[in-house]
């Protein structure tokens, strides 16, 4: 026989190993089945408690993103204006 280089503790481990591998392979787990529908009756449940409300009120105001513009808006638009004047002349 030749010699391992396992200790006795460490053969009976891979030994356990093995043996719980092969059950576990072995069974299933079993199909569960979920109602389609479920309902609750809370007609019978009395439920008391308080109404707690925030003591102040926090509004958080967001910047909002500048960006540069990439169209440059224009004032006026006298050239057009004179322009079209011209062309009804």
């Amino acid at each position: 026989m030749l010699a391992m280089p396992f200790g006795d503790d460490m053969k009976y481990f891979m030994l356990l190993s093995l043996i719980a591998n092969g059950h576990a392979q072995g069974t299933e787990d079993p199909e569960v089945i979920y109602k389609k529908k479920t309902e609750i009756d809370f007609e019978g449940v009395q439920i008391e408690g308080d109404l707690v409300r925030p003591e102040g009120t926090l509004l958080l105001e967001r910047k909002g993103a500048k960006f540069n513009p990439m169209i440059k808006l224009r004032r006026d638009f006298d050239e057009e204006m004179e322009k079209s004047v011209q062309e009804i002349k």
